[in-house]
């Protein structure tokens, strides 16, 4: 596997997409009988190394056990399942009606397998998404290459050991690395690519794309806010704020709420009730709370940090606010309208960050 990381370049990679091409051709990645077989031995290698993969996703965020049964482990045998008990259905012709000028004619729609796939990973949930989209890749009936974050080095080791016991290396295999491997990868012709990750490098796969037409799935993140008007019952709106933006990877993740927009009169009560929720969820003292996951790595602490101490936004905090950047954990903090041309409304925030704008009232459009 080290010798993979020293060695793998456009050549390799070349040579890699043509062997799994030959093994696509020769029809094998198309039977009912191999996907089957691919998705029983996925969800077999889940259930049987859980523990590991816990244990990997925690040296890679220090996600507690339980997020990352419910968020990674469960979601993923769930996916496999459904695709064991979908199977026969999807790849089942669909009978469709004809033009009364082709009469007697007949037609039907079959789901073909596009070939050779690239799945290119993201870190903050690197075992779901790295492995979901292979699911629907292998029920497909294509061949795959998976490429990992190397943001979480302990899980794409993980994916790549098992993924190389579990199923059919000829046609699923795991290339690790950083910015060489995956530029490498990106010069080959590719019959589909799903990305998973940011804006910036989302644009760079996509050009790489267009030079073959290859179609692309582009999975981003984007600013998404939360508005919070004051008929809420706001012991519910608080409580599923504070499980999709903290105690979902301490708010790295595209489904948290980025801001929340409400009312000036009604601030003060969503605040304190965000206050007593995180209190409840994460105890006094938020930062020796074993239910949250760290930040990645030193880069996004300072990224985030960034956007909490510039000049305009440092004096809007009102709740949180403190850090440790030795463990890479920083408390749920909440600011109070931000100016909007501050750098924390100009990118998605993708961490622990929750700013709160506020209008006079809302005037809803029928």
């Amino acid at each position: 596997m080290e010798e993979q990381k020293r060695t793998f370049d456009a050549e390799r990679a070349a040579l890699l997409v043509k062997d799994l091409r030959n093994n696509f051709r020769s029809g094998r990645t198309k039977s009912y009988e191999w996907r089957v077989a691919q998705l029983q031995s996925i969800w077999r290698m889940i259930d049987e190394n859980e523990k590991m993969i816990v244990e990997a996703l925690y040296e890679d965020l220090g996600k507690p056990e339980l997020e990352s049964f419910t968020a990674e482990i469960t979601m993923l045998k769930s996916s496999s399942k459904e695709a064991l008990e979908q199977l026969k259905r999807w790849m089942s012709p669909e009978k469709v009606k004809t033009s009364v000028s082709l009469y007697p004619s007949s037609a039907e729609i079959v789901s073909e397998p596009l070939g050779v796939v690239l799945v290119i990973s993201t870190w903050n949930f690197p075992f779901l998404l790295s492995l979901d989209p292979v699911i629907g890749a292998i029920a497909a009936g294509n061949a795959v290459v998976l490429k990992p974050s190397e943001l979480a080095p302990a899980t794409s080791s993980v994916l790549a050991k098992l993924l190389e016991k579990y199923v059919d290396r000829s046609a699923i295999t795991v290339v690790e690395g950083a910015v060489a491997e995956t530029s490498a990868l990106l010069e080959q012709k590719w019959d589909k690519i799903f990305f998973t990750g940011g804006g910036r490098v989302g644009r760079i796969v996509l050009t790489a794309a267009a030079k073959h037409l290859t179609p692309v799935v582009l999975e981003l993140g984007g600013k998404c806010p939360a508005v919070v008007d004051s008929n809420v019952n706001i012991e519910v709106a608080v409580r599923r704020i504070i499980a999709g933006k903290w105690a979902c990877n301490n708010g790295q993740a595209c489904i948290g709420v980025d801001y929340i927009i409400t009312t000036t009169d009604f601030a003060p009560k969503l605040i304190d009730a965000l206050r007593n929720g995180l209190e409840e969820f994460f105890g006094k003292d938020p930062l020796e709370s074993k239910d949250r996951s760290r930040i990645v790595n030193s880069f996004h602490f300072k990224r985030l940090v960034g956007l909490m101490d510039e000049d305009k936004v440092s004096d809007k905090i009102v709740l949180g606010g403190q850090r440790d950047e030795s463990q890479l954990q920083m408390a749920p903090t909440i600011l109070l309208n931000v100016p909007e041309d501050s750098l924390i409304m100009q990118e998605e925030i993708f961490g622990p960050l929750l700013p709160i704008l506020t209008v006079s009232v809302f005037a809803f459009v029928s």
